[in-house]
């Protein structure tokens, strides 16, 4: 409906799809490593800083497509954590990363809902985290 939930400043845009064996111990994992992983320079030197260190901002957004695979022309979500189930998941882990930084600049969009995203990539940088569970 045209209406603006949230926005942020320079910071990460976080793209978050939950599994269906996702753990409260793979959302530490990886919430400490969003934190904490340097991919901004300190003026001088590039990949020093983290996004904390540089007082950055945090936008998050819930994305079950994540973990959806082909099934010869069409997406198959089974990878994908059920809507309730990952709801529950997405909610922690906000609350994990407000409380490990500053609550104020972590922001999220709507969960479960058609949503418009802008993304102004900077450098461009985009990696792809998975919690070492995750991957095996």
């Amino acid at each position: 409906d045209g209406e603006l939930i949230s926005s942020i400043g320079r910071g990460f845009c976080v793209l978050i799809g939950i599994s269906r064996r996702d753990t409260d111990k793979d959302l530490e994992y990886i919430s400490r490593k969003i934190l904490n992983l340097r991919l901004f320079d300190d003026g001088e030197k590039r990949w020093t800083k983290n996004i904390m260190e540089k007082n950055f901002e945090i936008l998050c957004v819930s994305q079950f497509t994540l973990h959806g695979v082909l099934k010869g022309n069409k997406l198959d979500f089974h990878n994908s954590m059920t809507a309730d189930s990952s709801k529950q998941l997405y909610e922690k882990f906000l609350n994990q990363i407000r409380s490990s930084y500053k609550p104020e600049v972590i922001k999220d969009g709507l969960f479960g809902a058609n949503m418009q995203v802008n993304i102004q990539n900077d450098g461009p940088v985009t990696y792809q985290l998975e919690s070492p569970q995750a991957a095996n």
